[in-house]
């Protein structure tokens, strides 16, 4: 038996966006085809895969939170395995009815089967999916509202009053899929959560150009990007002269976010009475940083350190120039004299001639 795991990942909202998580299951059967598996089985969450199996006996869990959760609920890992064998088996059966149904008796052709559920954080609504679909075309889907099956195209309709006539088998995906899934789904997530914020952690810093540029609150290094950050003052959200700037990606598949606050009117007694406050969904704690002069960062010189920076970056440079100047002035001096340094063998020579002359 193949082992196949399937789990997912969450999307995240920016504030004031719909929350909404997604899980999904792909399964994929062909026949006619030599250079893909027969089976293929995909798991996503809002869109991002973490899982893949096939029937080459190829399995991969591309994601450290889902190997911890499959240690510690082999029950459900069990149940992933089982459900992609069982359909292993069953998309070969489709796709033999089908082929018959439509006088197709050669060639290549595909089934696919995509499930899940969705899950609102905020509001507990819950949906589901099951759609069938035929040689890349949608062929029939289960409506979870009136338990019926809704064929696609023509071709699709004996499919549809078959399964139609299977009131048990309906009630149970309805059930599986409005109930069981979006519970599955919650529970996956509490691991991603859990190692998410765990592996990434916020940190806050208050930066300023110049002292009558606005206070910027910025935080990185956070994950997942469902946060909210805001300043307060006495407690209370400010919105007025408050520029907020959207969360972005870091390269390590972190986020960052800024919001500035102009302090151009704000008494300097009164900066005390602000503070940033920082929030990441699914942590109870804030990161509250108060507005202090001793907590901002800036890159501003304030003027009566000019003299000093002045004397390293000007005066000192300019003394090793004229130290370079004094040097080459002085060796130009003694070339262009007439003064020359004798090696010692040329002095001896000369010293010897001059005493031969003289005696």
């Amino acid at each position: 038996m193949n082992v196949f795991m399937l789990l997912m990942l969450p999307l995240f909202f920016q504030k004031g966006f719909a929350v909404k998580h997604y899980l999904r299951y792909s399964m994929t059967a062909s026949s006619g085809t030599q250079n893909l598996p027969e089976f293929m089985a995909f798991a996503t969450l809002d869109d991002v895969q973490w899982g893949y199996g096939d029937s080459s006996g190829r399995a991969e869990t591309q994601q450290e939170w889902a190997r911890r959760f499959s240690q510690d609920n082999p029950q459900v890992s069990e149940y992933y395995v089982q459900e992609c064998e069982r359909f292993k088996n069953l998309f070969r059966g489709y796709i033999e009815d089908l082929n018959q149904q439509m006088n197709q008796t050669e060639g290549v052709h595909t089934i696919r089967r995509i499930t899940g559920c969705e899950w609102d954080d905020e509001t507990e609504d819950v949906g589901g999916i099951i759609q069938y679909g035929y040689d890349g075309e949608d062929f029939i889907s289960f409506d979870l509202e009136t338990s019926a099956w809704v064929a696609a195209k023509p071709q699709a309709l004996i499919t549809k009053h078959k399964w139609d006539r299977d009131l048990i088998f309906s009630e149970k995906l309805r059930d599986f899929y409005m109930h069981i899934c979006p519970e599955i789904l919650k529970k996956h997530m509490g691991y991603w959560k859990r190692f998410k914020i765990k592996k990434a952690g916020a940190s806050v810093s208050l930066l300023q150009r110049t002292p009558s540029s606005p206070v910027s609150c910025h935080v990185t290094d956070f994950y997942p990007d469902k946060a909210e950050m805001f300043w307060r003052r006495d407690g209370q959200e400010v919105h007025e002269d408050v520029q907020y700037w959207e969360i972005l990606p870091n390269h390590d598949d972190t986020f960052q976010m800024t919001v500035e606050l102009n302090i151009s009117l704000i008494k300097p007694e009164d900066w005390r009475r602000y503070e940033c406050v920082f929030h990441l969904s699914g942590v109870k704690e804030e990161i509250v940083t108060r507005l202090d002069r001793a907590n901002i960062i800036t890159n501003w010189v304030p003027p009566s350190a000019f003299p000093v920076v002045t004397v390293v970056a000007v005066v000192v440079p300019g003394l090793l120039l004229l130290a370079l100047c004094i040097s080459g002035l002085y060796l130009w001096r003694r070339k262009y004299s007439g003064f020359s340094l004798a090696k010692s063998s040329e002095s001896s020579s000369s010293e010897t001639s001059s005493e031969a002359a003289t005696k």
